[in-house]
């Protein structure tokens, strides 16, 4: 059986906070003065307080690109890609945190978690191992001051940590996975004896057990490896052991939800499908739909 210990991995990851692009962000939250905030958890999630703009609007900048959010700080508006609350109210009425012990897999600069805070749920754990998330994470909790526990580890790592989970969320992850089964096992082995996975992932459209496995990149993302159907995807949920494969939602991402601001570097969604033809990729697949499903692990 092989073994991991997760505190080893740990302190090396926290030595990746010293790398030199890494450690001026570092210090330039930590120079941050400490000040009383209110904060409210909605669609924006705003923090109000006496702290200078300039200062503020400099060090987030420092942090780009800021994908997921939006966050508002005092009269500073971080208008992020993703419009977050979208994908967060479309999810909302398909979970209860009430008490839970909660796992957020690849969760980015936080900004579900902080949302998930009106739940009250017993713990909130964020895996990521993206340093500028991180910091992105702590820059924000700087002024939430909130007790989510941000690890900068992967879905690999859940099945050795050491805590399990009733709830996991897994959110836009499984498509950069090159072997999913073995991922949506790694969510498995991560939950109690009972637990939940709400998942979400690109899907194509038909009704046989089939996946699209692109030949170099998909929408101009170089790391996605297979987009099934909705029928192959129950069929690698069940092959990881989940009893139970309940769909919630399906959707397609479009510039409502996703597009190009000054917040973040490089091209978005409008870039990457044809511009003659927006239900096609710029490599000619079909645009991008997502499912957003609920798995049940009940082991006795």
């Amino acid at each position: 059986m092989i073994k991991m210990n997760i505190n080893n991995l740990r302190k090396e990851r926290e030595r990746w906070m010293a790398w030199k692009n890494i450690a001026p962000l570092r210090e330039a939250v930590q120079s941050l003065e400490d000040v009383e905030c209110t904060v409210e958890f909605c669609d924006t999630i705003k923090i109000n307080g006496d702290f200078g703009k300039e200062k503020i609007y400099d060090v987030a900048k420092m942090l780009m690109p800021w994908r997921k959010g939006p966050f508002a700080l005092g009269e500073l508006f971080i208008d992020t890609e993703w419009k977050s609350f979208v994908k967060y109210n479309l999810l909302r009425p398909h979970f209860d945190l009430k008490d839970k012990r909660v796992a957020d897999i690849g969760c980015n600069n936080g900004y579900y978690m902080f949302r998930m805070q009106e739940d009250q749920p017993k713990s909130l754990v964020g895996f990521d191992p993206s340093p500028v998330y991180k910091t992105q994470f702590d820059f924000i909790n700087h002024f939430v001051k909130s007790e989510i526990v941000y690890e900068l580890l992967g879905v690999e790592h859940l099945e050795f940590y050491e805590e399990k989970f009733d709830t996991i969320f897994c959110l836009g992850v499984l498509y950069h996975r090159s072997d999913p089964v073995a991922m949506l096992k790694s969510l498995y082995k991560g939950l109690d004896k009972q637990g939940e996975v709400i998942l979400d992932t690109f899907y194509i459209d038909g009704e046989e057990e089939m996946a699209l496995c692109p030949e170099s990149s998909y929408s101009k993302i170089p790391n996605i490896y297979f987009v099934p159907t909705i029928k192959a995807l129950e069929h690698w949920c069940r092959r990881a052991g989940f009893t139970a494969f309940e769909i919630l939602e399906t959707s397609v991402t479009d510039t409502g939800e996703q597009r190009k601001t000054e917040w973040i570097e490089g091209q978005s969604l409008e870039d990457f499908l044809d511009p003659n033809d927006n239900t096609k990729t710029v490599e000619g697949y079909p645009a991008p739909q997502r499912v957003y499903v609920k798995l049940i692990k009940d082991k006795n």
